[in-house]
Formats: C-alpha cells, structure tokens, sequence
C-alpha cells in the first residue's frame, strides 16, 4: 500500500496560548508610571493655564491707565514759571520767576495737587515722584477727583521725570529744554507696564 501526502503538510500550530500572551507585572507597573507622570504634566500645564488666563486683562488695563496718564501730563505746560506766576509768558530762564518750575522732584508750589479745584497740577514738572495710590488718592484717580474707580484696586501707577537735553535726538538742546517722563504701572499677576514721553519746551510763553 502505497502512502500518499507531504509530511510538510504537518506544520507546529500555536496554541492559543502563546498568541494571546498578557502583560507582565513589571510591564503593568512601568505602563502605569508611564501614564501618571502624564497625568500629572496635563494637570499642572491646565493649572499654569488657569492661574494666568487673567494675565491679558491685567496687561490691557494697565497699559490703559499708564497710557492715560501719560497722555496727561504731556498735555500740561512746560515752561520756566509755574503758569499761575506773572512773568510765565514773559520769563527767558527760571530766574525770571517767583515760582519756577526748575524743581523736578514735586510741585511747585508745593501746595499743588492733581486733584485739588483751587490750586491744581498745572505744569509737567508738577508730576516728578506722583504716585497713585497717594496724595489724598486711595487707588487710581482721574485727575480732579480723588475718589478711586472702582476695581482697580490692585493697581498702583508711579511718575519719574528728569532732564533729556543736550542728548541723543535733544542734541541740539539745552538739558532743561526737555523732559522725560516715565509712567509705571504695577498690577495683578506681576504685571508691569512702563511707558516713555518726552516733552519739549516751545516756550517761554505758554
């Protein structure tokens, strides 16, 4: 009798078994590290999120109140005399005045003040050292009135001016004949806004 068929036809199945193998213990173990860590990253970077999606509002309305600010003082005169003086529209250097405007630390005179009806800010050297919250103001202040708007508390505003003449593009200038002012803001979240102006006299008349 003769035998017919290909002994290769007899090939090593696999059991069911070795397809279907499961994880191991460590495996489990380093796959669960794996997808803490992952976790944790998404939470803190939702977290990062959340604590400074205020950031772009505090930006904005500081830069709003430091903006206004400076707008302001650059619409006051800037001349030898303080302009309630007589010889304001007259004076040719600050000795020519009975109140100059020469100091840059305060107003001149002192008794001036940014909110004050009789007797008001009147001159840009009047804003050297002005601080908001500060004289009479318990936070930000339009000028004139020294009640604070509400909801900025959180905001302060400081001004610093000094002379630019006689350099850069003031070259041409004598040191007094230009001022530099510069507005800081402070706000929520570290927020810090500075702006830069200058002024020029084009007196000694106002």
């Amino acid at each position: 009798m003769t035998q017919t068929g290909n002994h290769n036809d007899h090939k090593h199945i696999p059991t069911s078994k070795q397809n279907h193998r499961g994880f191991s213990l460590v495996e489990m173990v380093v796959f669960i590290v794996i997808v803490t860590t992952a976790i944790a990253g998404v939470i803190g970077a939702l977290a990062f999120m959340s604590g400074h999606s205020a950031d772009p509002l505090a930006r904005k309305q500081a830069i709003a109140i430091a903006e206004s600010l400076m707008q302001e003082i650059q619409q006051m005169p800037f001349t030898f005399c303080d302009p309630d003086d007589p010889n304001a529209s007259t004076a040719n250097t600050s000795s020519d005045c009975t109140t100059s405007q020469a100091n840059l630390g305060g107003p001149s005179p002192a008794g001036e003040s940014r909110y004050g009806a009789t007797n008001p800010f009147d001159n840009v050297a009047d804003y050297g050292g002005f601080t908001m919250p500060g004289g009479g103001c318990t936070g930000i202040c339009r000028i004139g009135d020294a009640t604070a708007i509400a909801g900025l508390n959180a905001y302060s505003a400081s001004v610093a001016i000094a002379q630019a003449g006689g350099a850069g593009a003031f070259a041409g200038l004598p040191a007094d004949a230009v001022l530099q002012i510069v507005v800081t803001v402070n706000g929520p979240a570290n927020t810090v806004i500075r702006l830069t102006g200058f002024k020029v006299r084009y007196a000694p008349r106002i």
